[in-house]
């Protein structure tokens, strides 16, 4: 095989795949590390949200209104 007029043998050939290979081996750990970064500061505003909303709640006194979404606890 040549490549840019120089002569590749078996194994330069070989090198350039396995290097290749873990390109893309590193590729899909960094994705799937900046997946989980994502999901996690996601999940931790969503529980800020929830917990001042808590918060809230109790220095006011006032209740929300109860969701429509259907019977909750195990009596309805």
């Amino acid at each position: 095989m040549t490549l840019f007029g120089r002569t590749l043998g078996g194994e330069e050939i070989a090198s350039l795949v396995f290097m290749l290979m873990a390109l893309v081996i590193w590729i899909g750990a960094w994705r799937g590390e900046r997946d989980w970064a994502r999901w996690f500061r996601r999940w931790e505003s969503d529980r800020k949200t929830r917990r001042e909303a808590e918060l809230s709640v109790e220095r006011t006194g006032d209740r929300p209104p109860p969701s429509s979404d259907g019977p909750r606890g195990p009596w309805g």
